[in-house]
């Protein structure tokens, strides 16, 4: 029965298999630091990201394959950490841009229809004062540019901050192992 278990839940995972002659491949070129601090390569990003995006979440198990004269088994753990906390910071941090932009487009909308409620009650006065009247002239274009720039940025600019959101979280859970090629 464990054995049927383990089958079926080997099979669940969606394996990505990508081949690196070496650990360095794994980074950026420019980053001097340890393995545990390093930038991962764009390459390498671009890739994994092309590869699952047809993966369903929490079922992409992604294999490095390298070298078996190359492999070490301490620095495998302390690169599959770096790549684990990696994915996990930048969910988080496309999660909270999202929710910004989100919270700034509410914010602007909202001020939008204030503007365009203070325009109308101006409006709405049939006063003579010349003060009266630049308050609701001033006031009805900027409640409608308001509320449009809010509606741009919940719409469209908060799709665009969160391109990637959907890659992040994935491979955030994903599970990450070594294998000879």
């Amino acid at each position: 029965m464990e054995k049927v278990k383990g089958a079926e839940k080997a099979k669940k995972f969606s394996k990505v298999g990508l081949f690196v002659e070496d650990y360095d491949h794994l980074f950026s070129d420019f980053d001097s630091r340890p393995y545990s601090q390093k930038l991962l390569s764009e390459d390498l990003l671009n890739e994994i990201n092309r590869v699952t995006k047809d993966k369903k979440d929490n079922e992409v198990e992604l294999k490095l394959f390298v070298p078996r004269e190359k492999r070490n088994p301490s620095t495998e753990r302390i690169i599959q950490n770096r790549i684990k906390v990696y994915f996990k910071k930048h969910f988080i941090l496309t999660e909270r841009l999202k929710r910004r932009v989100l919270w700034k487009g509410f914010l602007f909308a909202l001020s939008g229809v204030l503007f365009m409620v203070l325009a109308t009650f101006f409006i709405t006065r049939e006063s003579q004062n010349p003060f009266i009247i630049f308050l609701s002239v001033l006031f009805e274009p900027a409640g409608w540019f308001s509320f449009w720039e809010g509606l741009n940025l919940m719409i469209f600019e908060s799709k665009s901050k969160s391109k990637y959101l959907h890659f992040y979280k994935k491979m955030s859970v994903a599970k990450i192992a070594f294998e000879d090629s």
